[in-house]
């Protein structure tokens, strides 16, 4: 049966927070005051166009703010998976699609503790095409996701200008390509091929631009997003 995600609960993102040790996002803010760009004053809510779209923003902000996006959907996706278990889903499964649902949040709340007053609006996913009682199905949306994100932070990586941005990108897509990695390995466990798919004929990760992402991600959200002003 196929189920709707219309606003992921907050519970499961408190008690998880809760277990997060403070420091980590201390440290976040530590690096973010250190480059001084994360101070933002006396900002302006921008996020919302005339017409109700999304507008990511413009620079590295809006780079951010893009992020911020993926990030949103993906932590939104792991917090439903495990709200609503697929049949026979394994202990070992818990725990790895436990992992990755926490860093995602932690990555999502990062991303909007920096943005401060420059972040979008939470985004309200639509994960009406996938079955989150099914595993082939849960697993499936699980690598789009991930394999996505990774080529998105690659593609994403030219277009930062502050040099500690590109730091926690780097970072971030670090964990990323270990989460692929392991729903991978879920989905095919042993299996003899490498990164399938994933690697172009450079032996080098895929990096899509952003235009590229939002439009392939633009089903799973209800809001529409504008990337227009973002950095090219």
């Amino acid at each position: 049966m196929k189920k709707t995600l219309t606003q992921p609960s907050e519970h499961p993102d408190s008690a998880m927070l809760a277990r997060v040790d403070r420091r980590y996002f201390l440290r976040s803010a530590g690096v973010a005051a250190a480059t001084g760009a994360f101070i933002l004053g006396a900002c302006t809510e921008q996020d919302l166009m005339s017409d109700d779209t999304v507008d990511l923003g413009e620079g590295d902000f809006g780079i951010l703010n893009y992020a911020y996006a993926l990030e949103q959907l993906e932590a939104a996706f792991y917090t439903q998976v495990m709200m609503t278990p697929y049949l026979n889903m394994t202990d070992m499964e818990k725990w790895i699609l436990t992992d990755i649902r926490d860093h995602e949040i932690v990555h999502r709340e990062f991303f909007k503790t920096a943005l401060g007053s420059k972040a979008i609006k939470g985004l309200t996913p639509n994960f009406s095409a996938i079955d989150f009682a099914d595993r082939r199905s849960v697993l499936g949306a699980a690598k789009l996701f991930e394999d996505t994100g990774v080529a998105a932070y690659n593609g994403a990586g030219k277009l930062i200008k502050d040099v500690n941005y590109l730091l926690v990108a780097g970072k971030i897509v670090s964990v990323e390509a270990r989460h692929a990695s392991a729903i991978a390995d879920l989905i095919n466990p042993n299996a003899l091929e490498f990164a399938g798919g994933q690697i172009n004929n450079m032996g080098l990760e895929n990096a899509f631009s952003p235009s590229v992402i939002l439009s392939g991600v633009q089903p799973f959200v209800m809001d529409k997003i504008s990337g227009k002003n973002l950095p090219r």
